[in-house]
Order: structure tokens, then sequence, then C-alpha cells
């Protein structure tokens, strides 16, 4: 089961099992379709050296059948030794009747008692033959002859020839196999590699060698490609966190700036009502904290107008307008900011501008 998993399990074992199984087939199916012709050939030979054999007797069996002269007829059936395939031979009357027969090995007891019809029949490597003995037309006998065909012997050969050819067949296309995991399996596995490698270490650098020009270097090539664009729009994904990363923390500082910019202006708004509800009949003081508050508003006013922007932090498109200023004015607006807090502190706070 592991040989069959291991060969299932990857392509150069898929290859070499192609190889060899289509090697095997094509050299069974040949050897088959061969060792049926060859049976065939062989058995047709063989019927053909009988009829021959057998009309070489009737001819010269024909005085001796006309005569009646069972001597001669026998003396002409011993010729039949020199056949080796030969086991048994006999010749008939017209009437059907044994005229004279020969016979090896004791097989006399086999011979038929009257002649049988003419023709052949083969069984398990033997042949029996029925020929007719005609002169001038004149049917004066019958020639039976039995034989060994010899037919398990040569598929018994031949079969040896063809399993020293499959073997040195295989033997081949196991080397063409060898050849062709260089060839083929080799660019496969090396793709299959590198795919491995970015799927375990998700390294999109990594390329595939390609090493041949056709569908696999292709496969290889779209393979670089892909793995190219991939590791591009890994670059841009991490380009672009950063950068919604930087707008969050600009946004962040701005708000954080933004929230204690706007906590400012309360202090001295509160402290100029104060004066303005402790010191109403004094119009010098009321004047003074009104232009208190109407300072701080301004400064609210731009302030909450940035706040309402803020669509530009996200986007970066946030922009410093540069003008010239009174640093007197700024001055008096940061003392007016901390005087509150300076005096809920028991601190005096004096400034030389």
């Amino acid at each position: 089961m592991s040989f069959w998993r291991a060969i299932a399990s990857s392509v150069r074992g898929k290859t070499i099992a192609v190889v060899i199984a289509t090697t095997l087939v094509a050299l069974l199916v040949n050897s088959g379709a061969l060792l049926y012709y060859e049976a065939r050939a062989l058995e047709d030979d063989h019927v053909a050296d009988m009829r021959t054999q057998a009309d070489v007797l009737a001819r010269a069996s024909a005085p001796a059948l006309t005569f009646k002269d069972r001597k001669a007829a026998a003396q002409d059936l011993l010729v039949l030794k020199a056949h080796p395939d030969i086991e048994a031979a006999a010749l008939y009357g017209a009437d059907g009747e044994l005229f004279a027969s020969y016979a090896r090995e004791d097989l006399a007891a086999d011979i038929p008692a009257r002649a049988g019809p003419a023709g052949y029949r083969t069984e398990g490597g033997t042949m029996w033959l029925s020929h007719p003995v005609i002169e001038q037309g004149e049917r004066l006998g019958t020639v039976y002859l039995r034989s060994r065909t010899g037919l398990a012997e040569r598929v018994i050969g031949y079969l040896g020839i063809v399993a020293a050819v499959m073997a040195l067949a295989l033997g081949v296309a196991w080397l063409v196999s060898a050849w062709l995991q260089r060839a083929l399996t080799a660019p496969i596995l090396n793709v299959a590699e590198a795919a491995r490698r970015v799927l375990e270490r998700r390294d999109f650098s990594v390329r595939a060698e390609k090493r041949t020009n056709d569908e696999i270097g292709m496969l290889a090539e779209t393979l670089n490609r892909m793995l190219a664009d991939l590791e591009r729009e890994m670059h841009e994904r991490r380009d672009a966190e950063d950068a919604l990363k930087a707008a969050d923390r600009r946004k962040d500082e701005f708000l954080a700036t933004l929230a204690h910019e706007l906590r400012n202006p309360l202090a001295p708004i509160r402290n100029a009502l104060y004066l303005m509800q402790a010191a109403k009949d004094n119009a010098a003081v009321v004047a003074e904290g009104r232009a208190i508050i109407e300072r701080q508003l301004k400064q609210m006013v731009r302030l909450v107008d940035d706040l309402l922007d803020v669509s530009r932090i996200t986007t970066g498109k946030l922009a410093l307008r540069k003008e010239n200023a009174d640093l007197r004015a700024i001055a008096a607006s940061a003392m007016e900011a901390i005087e509150p807090l300076a005096a809920a502190r028991g601190q005096r706070l004096r400034a030389a501008l």
C-alpha cells in the first residue's frame, strides 16, 4: 500500500508508472497478437505438411491397395519413421476396413478400426488427418495419420523469447522514465517547490526557475508574474496601512491639541463674566470684560471651524496658513487665558512686553 501511495502522491512516481504501464500493456497486446498469429501459422504449416505426407503416401500405396498387397502397404508406411512428428499411420481399403498400419510407442490400439471422413482435427497438441487415395478418379482407400503438432513446445519457447524481450523493453522504459524525470518532472517539481515555499513562508519574493519553453515553462512564468503582482499588492497594502496609521495619528494629535485649545478660552471668558457681574456699574471694567469675551469667542469660533473641517486631517490635506502676527496680541491672549488659573492658585503673573 505504501508503494502505491508513494506513486499516487508523486509526479515522478506517476510518470514512471505511466511509462512502465504503457510499455507493459503494449508488449502484452503485441505479444498476444504475435502468439496467436504464430500458433495459427504453426498449425497451418503442420496441416499442410501432413497433407503433403498423406498425399505422397497415397500415391505410393495406390498399387498395394489395388492388388491387395498388405506387405507392400506396410513397407510404404514404414517410410514414415523418418518423420519425427508422425506417431501412427494406417491404410484403409475402399470398403473402409483397416488394411495396414504403423504406430510408435504402443499406439497401435489407438488406430481406428475403420476409416473416418476426410479432413483433420487437432486436440491437445495432437492432430488426426484422413486423406482419400484416388487413382484415375476411383477411390481406392484412405490414408490415416496421427501426429504431434509441437505447438505447446513452440509456444513455450516463444513465451521465453517474449519474456526476455519484455524484460529488455521494461529496462529501456525505466531508462526513458528516468530521462522524462529530468526533462518533464524536474521543471514541474521546481514550480511545486516554489509554490510550497510561498504557502509555508508567505514570502512572495520567491520565484520559480523557468527551465523550459513549453507549457511547464509558461506555468513557471505565469506563477512568477502572479507572485510579482502579489508582492506589489502587499507593498501597496503596507504603504496604505502606514498612511492610514499616520493619518490617524495626526488626527489624534490634532484633536488633542484642539481640545486643549478649546478649553483655554473658557477660563478668561468665565473670569470676564465674573468681573462684569462684580463691577457692573464700572463701565471701563464692563468694556474690558466684553472685549475679552469677544476675543476669546473669535478664537473658539476659529477652532470650531477647524474641527468641522476634520476630514482634511484624515486625508493628510491639512494646510498651515502663514501670516504676519502681532506678538503682543498673542502674548496678551495667552495672559488672558492663564491669569484665572494663576489667580486661583494664589499666583501673580506679570509680563514685560
